[in-house]
C-alpha cells in the first residue's frame, strides 16, 4: 500500500511540475515602451505578472515537497520488504 501511495505522490509531483511550466509560460509578456527622446525607436520590455509568478513558485515548491516525500516513502517501502 505504501508503494502505491509513493508512486501516486510522485505522479502528483510531476503534474505540479507540468502545471508550473505552463504557468511560467503565461507569466511574462512583452510590452512596447515609448522612446525616451524624439526620433529614437520604440523598445520592448518584459513584464512579469505577480499573481502568475506566485502560482508558478507555489507549484514548484509543491512539486519538490511531493517528490521528496514520495521518494522517501518509496525507499522505505523497498527496505521494509
Amino acid at each position: 500500500m505504501a508503494r502505491y501511495r509513493a508512486l501516486f505522490e510522485l505522479v502528483l509531483a510531476i503534474a505540479a511540475l507540468v502545471g508550473a511550466g505552463l504557468s511560467w509560460l503565461h507569466t511574462r509578456s512583452t510590452v512596447a515602451v515609448a522612446p525616451v527622446a524624439e526620433g529614437q525607436p520604440v523598445t520592448l520590455s518584459v513584464v512579469y505578472h505577480p499573481q502568475q509568478l506566485v502560482l508558478t513558485l507555489f507549484l514548484v515548491t509543491v512539486a519538490g515537497v511531493l517528490a521528496v516525500i514520495g521518494a522517501a516513502r518509496l525507499r522505505r517501502a523497498r527496505t521494509a520488504r
